[in-house]
């Protein structure tokens, strides 16, 4: 047998060899730094399962010599014998940290270039990009080694339980039809039927519900996603992933969200480690959340909610709030228990800016006294109603916002608690709340065009009629999961009805021919006998982002995107060739 296809010990499993009668492993990793002490060189050997010390000694000189011209990041193989470290010596930041292995042979798998980025966890990172460009070297530290784990470990947990709920695993096409599912395609041009496009799936949606006409009972799948949308922190660009799944023969969404809690909450408790706010899952509707927070992604963890103080200034003088009520507008407020700095002030008044607001004002309350650039322009009668509503008692700071449009209102001051929040450290990171938001708007009015547009799922269930005059009034049975502020999950019971779903996009403009051109399959699939369906889809990105505590989602990613969309490892999106382009019957200069 040929020395390298012999099997290595990892470090892992090294301080259960000691404890064996076998104490000569053969191991092999990365030179992670190098030590030469009193004619003794010692190396600290990496491999994905942790660090073990090896010593070489100058009794074997050839050995030894061969020891000296080993460099970081070089991959070797050694073999020797496991002893313990010389007493004071022993390293208590390692699980090997008591041993170590006197070598005696050695192998140089492979010499490397001195790296140009840190494979090591150090305070202060090199920046993003750089790290993005050399991924396969940033893989190399121990926190990205420990994520590729744990997503491992993550996806392990939901199969399981996904297969003893009785789903069954299906994948679904990736190549497939535009659809207007509510972000941009990315299209993919044919080869074989030049001038038409392929579109990389935004979701499974049409195929999983058509297995559920296929007579399938419970679906599910860890899909591959494609959106061509910006990128966030909390969003990546390009491709994600998402648990898919559906269920026939269920006509209310409180069927699906009562299967997949106990799947939320051991990935919560068990996997990650953490609370759950008050051991429950919480259900509000949209527009409850809306107007006590000012988004339909609450994080409840901290109790900071928006009032409407429209009725204590009705009659007001404050020349602001009262052009506001006359518009037909609305007086939003919400309070803390804390004050703020005036550049504090001055930074919440530019974000109200950036989200549409003319500005914001705020009222401080200390030692019965009112400040504020306000306070001089409103009654005793009105502070003393501010006061009452939020039971203030002292060093507390109000803040109000006047708009015709109480959406925007409620918006930004929804993004000024967030910034209140993480100024005040009211976000306890061990801590996860969870929230259903449940009866979501079937339609919006698109701020821009004043049309209307669908305001979730186009394929969802209506509550209530799509006859109804007031469009803006109809309700689909759809519902989001939001743990701490972020959207992780989406789902709805399906509008199984194909004259239903069709009336669903004339409603906003489409002609039946549109309908029956895009959804063409889906539509004459329910003409066979269509069950009632429901499901719904987790973006795991994001949830394993929440579960490790980590505030980019490229953290969580093997190869992700930059954030400008850019893959800066392997220079794409690149360009294509004149001979591709002629393939495809793409104009190329």
């Amino acid at each position: 047998m040929l020395k390298l296809m012999m099997p290595l010990t990892p470090t892992r499993d090294l301080n259960k060899v000691f404890q064996s009668s076998d104490q000569s492993p053969t191991v092999a990793g990365w030179v992670q730094a190098r030590r030469d002490h009193g004619g003794l060189i010692f190396i600290d050997l990496r491999d994905c399962h942790g660090i073990i010390q090896i010593v070489f000694r100058p009794e074997n000189k050839a050995l030894f010599d061969q020891a000296q011209t080993l460099r970081k990041e070089w991959v070797i193989e050694v073999g020797g014998r496991l002893q313990k470290r010389t007493a004071g010596m022993e390293n208590p930041l390692v699980a090997t940290g008591q041993l170590e292995i006197a070598v005696d042979n050695l192998i140089i798998l492979n010499q490397a270039k001195t790296p140009p980025i840190t494979t090591t966890d150090q305070a202060i990172l090199p920046n993003e990009d750089k790290r993005l460009k050399y991924r396969y070297l940033d893989l190399r530290r121990p926190t990205m080694q420990k994520n590729l784990k744990y997503r491992a470990s993550f996806y392990k947990v939901i199969r399981d339980f996904m297969e003893e709920a009785e789903f069954t695993e299906v994948p679904t096409p990736i190549l497939a039809n535009s659809s207007p599912e509510g972000a941009r395609d990315f299209l993919v041009p044919s080869r074989l039927h030049q001038g038409k496009f392929y579109a990389l799936p935004q979701a499974p949606q049409q195929f999983k519900q058509l297995l559920m006409v296929g007579g399938l009972s419970r679906y599910y799948q860890i899909a591959s996603c494609f959106r061509d949308e910006d990128p966030r922190a909390d969003r990546l660009y390009g491709d994600f992933y998402q648990l898919d799944l559906e269920m026939s023969f269920v006509s209310e969404g409180r069927v699906v969200r009562q299967t997949v809690e106990p799947l939320v909450k051991k990935l919560i408790v068990d996997f990650g480690q953490m609370s759950l706010l008050g051991d429950k899952f919480f259900e509000m509707t949209y527009r409850q959340a809306f107007e006590a927070y000012g988004t339909d992604k609450p994080d409840l963890r901290y109790d900071l909610k928006i009032q409407d103080l429209s009725t204590i200034f009705k009659s007001t003088e404050a020349e602001v709030l009262k052009k506001a009520l006359e518009a037909g507008g609305s007086i939003k407020s919400l309070a803390i228990d804390s004050t703020l700095s005036n550049k504090q002030f001055s930074d919440l008044i530019v974000l109200a800016q950036s989200r549409g607001a003319k500005g914001l004002a705020w009222l401080t309350y200390t030692d019965q006294h009112w400040q504020g650039p306000l306070a001089k322009f409103l009654s005793i009668e009105e502070l003393k109603q501010i006061r009452t509503t939020f039971k203030l008692q002292n060093h507390q700071t109000v803040f109000l916002l006047a708009d015709q449009s109480s959406k925007l209102a409620l918006t930004v001051l929804g993004a000024v608690r967030e910034q209140l929040a993480d100024w005040l450290n009211l976000k306890n990171e061990a801590i996860v709340s969870a929230v259903w938001i449940v009866d979501f708007p079937f339609y919006e009015q698109d701020e821009q065009s004043g049309q209307l547009v669908f305001g979730h799922n186009p394929f969802s269930k209506p509550k209530n009629s799509l006859d109804n005059k007031d469009k803006l009034q109809i309700l689909a049975d759809q519902y989001d999961l939001v743990l701490n502020g972020y959207e992780v999950c989406s789902g709805a019971v399906r509008n199984h009805d194909p004259k239903q779903l069709i009336l669903a996009f004339q409603n906003i403009g489409y002609s039946q021919d549109e309908v029956e051109q895009k959804f063409g399959a889906l539509l004459e699939a329910f003409q066979y006998g269509a069950p009632p369906h429901a499901g719904c889809a987790f973006g795991l990105d994001r949830l394993l982002m929440i579960l490790l505590r980590e505030s980019n989602i490229r953290q969580l990613v093997a190869f992700p995107k930059s954030g400008s969309g850019v893959d800066l490892m392997m220079d794409s999106p690149s360009n294509i060739n004149k001979t591709q382009a002629k393939e495809l019957g793409i104009h190329k200069s």
